[in-house]
Parts: C-alpha cells; structure tokens; sequence
C-alpha cells in the first residue's frame, strides 16, 4: 500500500524516521517495492526527500529509511561533499519535482573524514582526485579542532552541519524555499552498528533540535 504523499517538510521528516525505527528494529515493512509500485512511478516520480549521503556501501538509502521506489532522490559522494553537480541534482529535486526534504546523511567510521584528519596529521595528500575530497572535508576537521572537538563523533557531527550551512550558502534556490516553508534542510548522523540515525542540524523544520536560522 502506498503511503499518502507528505505536504509538508514535518511530514516527510516524520516518515522518514519512522522507516529507519523499524529498520533498527528489525522490522521493516519494505513499502513500494512491488510491481505495483514500479508501474505507478514508471510514467513520473514524485519523492518525498532527497537524501545527500555519503557513499559508503553501509548506507544504502532505501533500506536503513525502509523506502521504495519514487520515495527517495539519493544523490551520493565519498564524505557528501558537495560540488555543483551535486547543488544541481539537489535543485532539480526540490524545484522540478517539489521535494519537500533534504536529508544530509554523514555516518560514524567516515573514510574521507578519517583520510583528512590524517592528512592534517601527518602533512601528506592523497594523490588522484581523493585528494579533491580531502580538500572539501578538510573545512570541517578544522572547524571541529578549532571549536576544541576531538572526538569521531562530534567531528562528524560537525561535518554534517558543515554541509547543511554550505548547502544553504550556495544554493540561493534552497535557501529561498527553506525561507518559504516549503523545503526543510536536516543533518542526519548514521550510526554504523545499531542503523539508527540522529538528529544533527535542521534549517525550515520547526521545533526540531539544532535548528538554526
């Protein structure tokens, strides 16, 4: 059965959460994921949140949010940095297809965080175009040391929001419908052992924690 479109950027984030509760408990309802859900979105699609991950295999977002398909726009990088082709795809969601929600989906364990700190440690670079993404994670590693944060958790956690703050600085669309109420940007921090995944920061979603402006 095919759950009612949500109106408002609350109401997105409402079921989005309720998919990664039954994910942690070991109950998913696999909604959407049937033949008859793949004729209804064959002719237009119409999710209800982007989600801006990390591409790490451990997060694929379908399941740990126990979506289906036309739920969900994912757009996808090493440590969700952000360049302008993924500025784009995010537009595109929230403009063309009135995508209620942008999630910023960061996790413990990140590999590109891990990379950059260690490259601020030891004064190396990576060779290649990883170098490309240590360089656009390296803001947020040096903000977290400057705020004193140490800690793997609270280092992501400030990545995340890093992300969400630079989502909204480039993006003069995003930041105009968050205005307007008809978008909410949310920074989700994933939890690798248990599924879960906690609130980090909010722009447009009313009442959450780490709301900022």
């Amino acid at each position: 059965m095919t759950d009612a479109l949500p109106q408002s950027p609350s109401e997105a984030f409402e079921l989005l959460l309720s998919g990664n509760q039954r994910f942690v408990a070991g109950t998913p309802d696999h909604p959407n994921q049937d033949a008859a859900r793949r004729a209804e979105t064959a002719p237009s699609q119409a999710p209800f949140a982007v989600l801006f991950g990390c591409s790490d295999s451990r997060l694929a977002a379908e399941i740990i949010f126990d979506r289906g398909l036309g739920d969900l726009f994912v757009v996808r990088t090493a440590g969700h940095v952000a360049g302008p082709e993924v500025l784009g795809s995010i537009e595109y969601s929230v403009t063309v297809l009135n995508t209620p929600l942008v999630i910023v989906l960061g996790h413990d364990s990140c590999g590109a965080v891990a990379a950059t700190r260690a490259a601020l440690a030891d004064g190396g670079t990576p060779g290649g175009f990883v170098r490309d993404v240590v360089e656009r994670v390296t803001p947020s590693v040096l903000s977290a040391r400057a705020a004193g944060l140490t800690g793997d958790d609270d280092i992501i956690a400030e990545h995340i929001r890093q992300t969400v703050d630079l989502l909204m600085d480039r993006s003069r669309v995003l930041a105009e419908r968050v205005a307007a109420g008809q978008t909410a940007v949310v920074g989700l921090s994933y939890r690798l052992a248990d599924g879960s995944a906690r609130l980090v920061s909010s722009r447009g979603l009313p009442g959450a924690e780490g709301e900022k402006g």
